[in-house]
């Protein structure tokens, strides 16, 4: 084996070992090719660590539908807002999979709901009007 072909498969090692598996693939396209594959985190990193293995293209795609999620606001998030968060992480992947959109829409309007619902229960906890 030659330093090239040891260091190739030490990166390709390295790839593996941080998405979690001997065979990856993309759970929207399936793409195989470990340099090409990513986690994502489906509520969005402030929101939790469910992760996903997709490639660089569909990542960008469910990164992108995540900045039509309701605006952030300042503090801690409540679990129902976190759990919100993943439903509508849910409903990006499922539309980006080509899912009934009475599917896709009945998801993402029960994670838009929770997700006002927490953001409420915060503010009435820290003393705004909600």
């Amino acid at each position: 084996m030659t330093d090239m072909d040891y260091e190739r498969e030490r990166r390709n090692q390295q790839r593996l070992e941080r998405l979690g598996s001997n065979n990856p693939s993309c759970i929207v396209c399936s793409e195989d090719d470990p340099c090409c594959l990513e986690r994502h985190h489906v509520a969005g990193k402030a929101f939790g660590d469910d992760q996903i293995t997709v490639c660089r293209n569909c990542h960008r795609k469910l990164s992108d539908l995540q900045k039509d999620h309701p605006p952030v606001l300042p503090g801690t998030p409540t679990r129902t807002e976190c759990e919100g968060r993943k439903l509508l992480g849910i409903a990006d992947l499922l539309e980006l999979l080509k899912s009934s959109s009475e599917i896709v829409d009945l998801v993402r309007q029960a994670g838009l709901d929770l997700v006002e619902w927490g953001q409420l229960f915060r503010q009435s906890a820290e003393g705004a009007e909600p």
